[in-house]
C-alpha cells in the first residue's frame, strides 16, 4: 500500500504531459470496485477512533489466466497475503500488521454468491476469501474476509484493497526490480525458484518466487515468509519513492498497479487515492511499524494439527486494543511479552454458573472446549453474581490473563484459592460467548 503512494503522490506530473487527461482516464478505469455494503450486513464492530484508519490489504493468489502456472487446480478464488493497515488519525504513524494465513480463526456464515451461505465454523483465516470468492466474484470475497477479520479482531475495517500476482510483478518490473539479498541458496519447486546466496536484483518470476517462496526457506512457516514480504515491501517502497521521477516511469509504474488493484468503491479512483496518499505522506520511516499478531503452533493445543497457527493472548489482544483506540505499538515490547506463550489447552478451567437460571455453565463450558481450553469442571456458583468474573490463585495469573483476554467484558480477580491448578469462570448475566 505504501509503495502504491509513493507513485501516486506524484500523479499530477501526468497533468503536464500531452496525453494527459487520456492517460488519467485510462489509468482511472483500470481500478476494479467492489461493492462491499450490500453483503457486510450490520453486526460490525464499532468506530472508536473517528479519523484513524484501517485497510484491510489482500495479495489475491489467483489462478486465472497468466497466473494458471502456479496451480490450476484451485476452484476458487485465494489470498495470500492478508495485512491490516492502521493509519493513525493524526496520520503521523502507521502500522502494518500481518495476518498469517494459516490461523486458524472462526469464520462467520457468508454470502457464497449462488443463493446459499456458508455455516459459521473454524479453519485457516484464508478461506474466508475462498469461501466468499466460490464463483469468482471479487466483492463477496473481500467481504468474507472483511467479516472474518472484523469478527476477530474487533477492529472495524474503513476499506479494502487487493492486488493479484501479475499486478505484483509488473510493480516491481516497472522499477527495474528490487534488491534483495538471500543468506543461503534458495531451490523451491512450488514457487518457481532458484536464487544463489548474496545480494541480487530480482524481477518477473524471481521477484514473486522470492516473496512467495515458504518451504525451502527457514522453518518452511508462512511466518517466515511474511518476514520477507515485509522487507521486500520496504524496499519496494523505497525505490519507488526514488525512482518514479519522470511521466513515462510514472505512467509504467501506475498502469502495472491499477490495472490489477481492486478497492472498495470510496477508494475505486485516482483522485481518491491520491487523496489517501497525500495524508499518508508525511509518515517517516521510524514511525512505520511492520509486525505479525502474535502467535504459536496450534499442535500445542491439537497435538494432531501441524499445518496451522494460532493467536496468542492476551498479546494479541492487546494488540487489537491499542490500534483500535489510535494508539501506537511498541513492536520491541509487544515481541518480548509473546515470547513465552501459555497455550490454551493448558489453561484448565472451572466453570460455575452464577445467573441462578441454571444451564449457563454448560453453554459457557462448550464455548471454552471450542477455543481450546481445557474445562475441569462445571457447577452452580454459590450464589448469584451480577457480572462474569475470572477468579484465579495468585500462580495461575498468566493463564488467567489468557481467559480474560477471551472475555473482555470479565472482571478479573486474584488471589481465589479454590480449585487446585484451576481458574474459575463464574459466569454472570451479562456472559456473551466468544464464538
Amino acid at each position: 500500500m505504501f509503495a502504491w503512494s509513493g507513485g501516486f503522490l506524484t500523479t499530477l506530473v501526468l497533468g503536464t504531459a500531452g496525453a494527459g487527461l487520456w492517460v488519467y482516464r485510462h489509468l482511472d478505469g483500470n481500478i476494479t470496485s467492489a461493492d462491499l455494503d450490500q453483503h457486510l450486513g450490520g453486526n460490525r464492530p464499532q468506530k472508536l477512533a473517528s479519523r484513524s484508519m484501517n485497510i484491510l490489504v489482500v495479495g489475491s493468489d489467483s489462478r486465472a489466466g497468466a497466473n494458471a502456472k502456479y496451480g490450476k487446480g484451485m476452484r476458487t478464488m485465494q489470498s495470500d497475503t492478508l495485512m491490516v493497515v492502521h493509519l493513525s488519525a493524526d496520520r503521523k504513524w502507521a502500522t502494518v500488521m500481518s495476518l498469517p494465513r494459516d490461523s486458524y480463526v472462526r469464520i462467520p456464515s457468508c454470502d457464497r454468491g449462488d443463493g446459499t451461505t456458508s455455516a459459521p465454523h473454524s479453519f485457516k483465516i484464508n478461506e474466508s476469501f475462498a469461501i466468499g470468492g466460490s464463483k469468482g466474484d471479487i466483492s463477496r470475497a473481500a467481504a468474507c474476509t472483511i467479516k472474518t477479520v472484523e469478527a476477530n479482531t474487533g477492529l472495524r475495517m474503513d476499506h479494502f484493497m487487493s492486488l493479484d500476482f501479475q499486478g505484483f510483478k509488473g510493480m516491481v518490473n516497472a522499477l527495474g526490480g528490487v534488491e534483495v539479498c538471500p543468506k543461503e541458496p534458495i531451490h523451491d519447486a512450488k514457487a518457481h525458484l532458484d536464487m544463489e546466496p548474496g545480494c541480487q536484483t530480482v524481477r518477473d518470476e524471481k521477484a514473486l518466487g522470492y516473496v512467495r517462496s515458504r518451504y525451502s526457506m527457514g522453518d518452511g512457516s508462512d511466518l517466515g515468509r511474511i518476514g520477507r514480504q515485509q522487507e521486500f515491501m520496504r524496499a519496494l517502497a523505497e525505490k519507488a519513492r526514488k525512482k518514479v521521477t519522470s511521466p513515462d516511469e510514472l505512467y509504467g509504474f501506475l498502469d502495472e498497479t491499477t490495472k490489477s488493484l481492486t478497492t472498495d468503491k470510496d477508494l475505486a479512483g485516482l483522485k481518491p487515492l491520491y487523496n489517501l496518499a497525500n495524508e499518508v505522506k508525511g509518515i517517516p520511516k521510524d514511525r512505520l511499524t511492520f509486525l505479525t499478531v502474535p502467535n504459536y503452533p496450534r499442535q500445542a493445543d491439537v497435538p494432531s494439527d501441524k499445518a496451522n497457527v494460532v493467536w496468542q493472548y492476551p498479546q494479541a489482544a492487546g494488540l487489537f486494543d491499542k490500534l483500535a483506540h489510535d494508539k501506537e505499538v511498541d513492536k520491541e515490547q509487544l515481541e518480548a511479552s509473546s515470547k513465552d506463550p501459555v497455550p490454551t489447552r493448558s489453561v484448565r478451567v472451572r466453570v460455575l454458573d452464577g445467573t441462578g437460571t441454571g444451564g449457563r455453565a454448560a453453554e459457557a463450558a462448550e464455548d471454552l472446549r471450542e477455543l481450546g481450553f481445557t474445562v475441569a469442571s462445571t457447577g452452580d456458583a454459590p450464589e448469584p453474581v451480577r457480572r462474569t468474573t475470572v477468579g484465579y490463585p495468585d500462580a495461575l495469573r498468566r493463564s488467567a490473563e489468557v481467559l480474560a483476554a477471551r472475555l473482555p467484558y470479565a472482571a478479573e480477580r486474584g488471589g481465589e484459592q479454590a480449585g487446585a491448578g484451576t481458574v474459575t469462570l463464574t459466569v454472570g448475566p451479562d456472559y456473551k460467548s466468544p464464538r
